[in-house]
């Protein structure tokens, strides 16, 4: 075989063999973002075009890739509610309400511009694959598609940092191709246990104009759960888990 043919087929193959491998990053990305199992500490802050602003304290914990409970502590009026979240199916807890009801990832328990699957947002690699990725000079970026039309958005465009493998900002798209939202992701913060990840995240969105909401993480780290915490029947308890 000639040099000039072994040549060319080295040359071929080159680009196939450092050709990234875009689920692996994103599987990086979500283990950078948080443990697989893990208890976390978070306050949510809607901001109206008029600078007024409604908080909310939420307690969550979350087993594995799918399930997910998040409990509302503060403002008083809504302490005592929780969400529960097994894969795509979500349900809301009202104390003396009765018995949970259902909800949907397009909607929210909070208001502001962050929907339900934002608030108990599962693994990113559980919900999409990576159809495109491509390196830049700093960051990866990353097109992806929901792998089932149950997902909130479908498609995301993310950016993600190469040094420390977390995300600098997602565009989520409907399939239409509108524009939803923005997410941005700021201010990495060590969070102990070897996660070092941002502690905010803030959204706007074309739909909602002047409109923001901002997720600010105050404390994350491993915990193992029993599969009994997430359930229906064990939603109006989940006081009890703090």
């Amino acid at each position: 075989m000639s040099k000039f043919l072994i040549g060319w087929i080295l040359g071929l193959a080159a680009p196939l063999a450092l050709a990234l491998d875009g689920e692996a990053i994103l599987r990086q990305v979500d283990r950078k973002l948080n443990p697989e199992s893990y208890e976390m500490y978070r306050k949510l802050i809607n901001i109206e075009p008029d600078g007024r602003k409604k908080e909310f304290v939420l307690f969550t914990v979350k087993k594995g890739r799918d399930k997910m409970v998040a409990l509302f502590l503060d403002p008083p009026s809504e302490k005592g509610r929780a969400t529960l979240r097994l894969g795509d199916n979500m349900w809301l807890y009202i104390p003396n309400v009765g018995k949970p009801i259902r909800i949907t990832s397009l909607q929210s328990v909070v208001g502001g511009v962050f929907n339900n699957a934002d608030i108990l947002n599962l693994d990113y690699s559980v919900e999409y694959a990576v159809e495109k990725a491509v390196e830049e000079p700093k960051i990866y970026v990353l097109e992806l598609k929901a792998k089932s039309g149950a997902v909130a958005y479908d498609r995301l465009k993310m950016r993600v940092d190469r040094a420390s493998l977390t995300p600098i900002e997602i565009e989520a798209y409907a399939a239409s191709g509108l524009l939803i939202k923005t997410l941005r992701f700021k201010d990495v913060k060590d969070f102990g246990g070897g996660l070092r990840r941002p502690a905010t995240m803030e959204t706007d969105s074309p739909l909602h104009k002047d409109y923001k909401s901002v997720m600010v993480y105050a404390r994350i780290g491993t915990r193992a759960l029993a599969d009994e915490v997430f359930t229906l029947e064990a939603l109006p308890r989940a006081g009890e888990l703090r």
